[in-house]
C-alpha cells in the first residue's frame, strides 16, 4: 500500500486529488504550527510553504514536534525540511526563513496560497495578514492563545466574535482591531480555559506563557483538520 492509501479509504479519490492541488501556507513552526504542518503534509496537501524565523531552543523541547536536542540551535525551517522531507518526499515544499511583517510579506502572496493558516503570536502580524486575505480571498484560520492552558478539550473553531468572554487576552485585542478594519468575519481557534497564572515567579516579574505538551500540539491538528475539511468541502 502506498503512504496515502488509508487516507484515499476514508476521503475518496476525488478529495485526495483536490488536497494534492491544494497551495497551503503554515507562518510559524512552534508548538501549534509544527504539528499543524506535519499534519498538513500527512493529509497529503500537494504544495506547501513553511514559514519562520526563529531557532529551536531547549524550551521548545516539551511542547514543539521539530525540537529535540539535535535540533536545538538549528533554524526551525531546517528542522522541519529535515524530518518533512522524511515523511513525503515527492510533496512540493519551500521553506522560508522569514519573520512575517507588514513591510515582509509580499513573499507569501507571490507564492499564491489558496489557504493559510497562522500559527504566529504577533498581533501586527496577525492583523495585516488577516487584511490581505480578506483583500485577496485567501481562505485563513487563525490560532489564538494556547499558552498558560492545561485542558485541550477547550479548545475551538469558530468566529472572533464567539471568543467574547473566553478570557483570552489576545482574542480581544484581535477581536477589537479587526472590527477597527471593517474585518467583521474571522475563523479563529480558540480555547474556553480560564488562563493559568504561572506558578513560579521569575526573577523580573515577566515570564514568557508556560505551556504543556499536548495543549499547543491539539492546537495544531484542530487546525490542520479544519484546513483539510474546508479544501475538500466537507
Amino acid at each position: 500500500m502506498g503512504a496515502f492509501d488509508r487516507t484515499r479509504l476514508l476521503l475518496g479519490a476525488d478529495a485526495m486529488e483536490k488536497l494534492n492541488n491544494a497551495r497551503v501556507a503554515v507562518i510559524g513552526l512552534g508548538g501549534v504550527g509544527g504539528a499543524a504542518a506535519e499534519s498538513i503534509l500527512r493529509a497529503g496537501i500537494g504544495h506547501l510553504l513553511f514559514i519562520d524565523g526563529d531557532t529551536v531552543d531547549e524550551t521548545n523541547i516539551n511542547r514543539q514536534l521539530l525540537a529535540t536536542y539535535e535540533t536545538v540551535g538549528m533554524d526551525k525551517t531546517d528542522a522541519a525540511k529535515l524530518r518533512f522531507e522524511k515523511i513525503a518526499p515527492d510533496c512540493e515544499m519551500e521553506f522560508r526563513k522569514e519573520f512575517y511583517l507588514p513591510e515582509n510579506s509580499d513573499f507569501l502572496y507571490d507564492w499564491k496560497p489558496d489557504y493559510i493558516i497562522d500559527a504566529i503570536d504577533t498581533v501586527t502580524a496577525k492583523l495585516h495578514i488577516a487584511e490581505e486575505c480578506k483583500n485577496r480571498g485567501i481562505k485563513l484560520i487563525m490560532c489564538l492563545g494556547t499558552g498558560n492552558r492545561l485542558d485541550p478539550e477547550k479548545l475551538r473553531i469558530g468566529d472572533i466574535s464567539e471568543t467574547a468572554g473566553c478570557g483570552c487576552p489576545l482574542a480581544r485585542v484581535i477581536r477589537k482591531e479587526l472590527k477597527k478594519r471593517g474585518i467583521e468575519i474571522q475563523t479563529v481557534l480558540f480555547s474556553t480555559e480560564e488562563a493559568k497564572k504561572a506558578a513560579l515567579d521569575s526573577e523580573n516579574g515577566r515570564h514568557s506563557p508556560g505551556s504543556i505538551s499536548f495543549v499547543p500540539p491539539v492546537a495544531g491538528y484542530i487546525l490542520a483538520g479544519k484546513c483539510v475539511r474546508d479544501i475538500i468541502g466537507e
